[in-house]
């Protein structure tokens, strides 16, 4: 049986569907043995390799939008509008080894140097930072200090990180890309039903992420910055991806969601498995299980 490697893109808070995927691949026979994660697929390829994809899942399910103002910290200086700590809190909670060699399954997050715009391959070292370092989303995420580098989201420079797994050994790949644009469009107006979603923030953040959906106003916040990431990624995603093809490419449609909207996960996951399920018997032959 050939090795399966799995590359987990990134996607913001659409990367949760990364989980789903997992469980989907667990359900029908498939067990990876190597995982290349960038930004969001870094953090849930991590939990799966050291075996902590139950707590992460269950912390996902749980955030609120409510829960999700404890993240945001908007002073000016500080590179992001989220506060990093969060996510080394989070990685302690999940009580996952402390360096990447420890973990179950061969695992490398994707980042990329700021000063130089080079892809950055953290395979050792402290788990935390390389998890950190790749989820360094521009805009939303502050860059992190790896090894004397600042390190930004892996997504500027291989979105899904293909060449990486199959560089780890990898004789069949399944690819996952939470930012696939199935319907053409990289940015609609934001619904109603998601403004209600926001009613539990302050007034003042609620009107940053989201303006009034009825109103002449540009848009907000998140809608700008996760449509430029739309953007930027979409264009990287299909000059890397027409070079080095997976076996399997899981697109899942999670344009409704904004890359900050983490409190979304349920939606993220039932997708997740969704696209699983749709390929279930092109992966099982690629990957020999079937």
């Amino acid at each position: 049986m050939q090795k399966t490697g799995l590359a987990l893109g990134s996607g913001g808070a659409r990367g949760w569907c990364h989980i789903g995927v997992i469980r989907e691949l667990h359900d029908i026979g498939v067990h990876p043995e190597l995982i290349a994660g960038c930004s969001m697929g870094a953090l849930v390829g991590a939990a799966y390799a050291g075996g902590r994809l139950d707590a992460l899942e269950t912390w996902v399910r749980n955030l609120t939008p409510a829960r999700i103002v404890g993240l945001v910290d908007f002073r000016l200086g500080s590179g992001g509008i989220v506060a990093g700590s969060e996510i080394m809190t989070l990685m302690d909670e999940l009580d996952l080894p402390e360096r990447i060699e420890d973990l179950n399954i061969p695992f490398t997050a994707v980042a990329t140097d700021m000063e130089t715009g080079r892809e950055i391959w953290l395979r050792e070292g402290r788990l935390k930072d390389a998890v950190r370092a790749s989820v360094s989303i521009p805009g939303v995420f502050s860059p992190h200090r790896v090894d004397g580098h600042w390190m930004l989201d892996g997504g500027l420079t291989n979105p899904v990180p293909v060449s990486t797994a199959r560089a780890m050994g990898a004789e069949v790949i399944v690819a996952v890309n939470p930012n696939a644009k199935l319907h053409g469009k990289l940015w609609n107006r934001p619904s109603r039903a998601l403004k209600h979603q926001l009613r539990d923030l302050p007034d003042w953040l609620s009107n940053a992420l989201l303006p009034d959906t009825d109103s002449d106003r540009p848009p907000g916040y998140t809608e700008v910055v996760s449509t430029a990431i739309d953007v930027m990624t979409e264009q990287i995603r299909r000059a890397r991806l027409a070079g080095e093809p997976p076996h399997a490419l899981l697109n899942a449609d999670l344009s409704r969601i904004t890359v900050l909207e983490f409190h979304r996960g349920d939606e993220a996951i039932t997708e997740g498995r969704r696209i699983v399920k749709a390929q279930k018997y092109w992966i099982l032959d690629c990957a020999g299980s079937g």
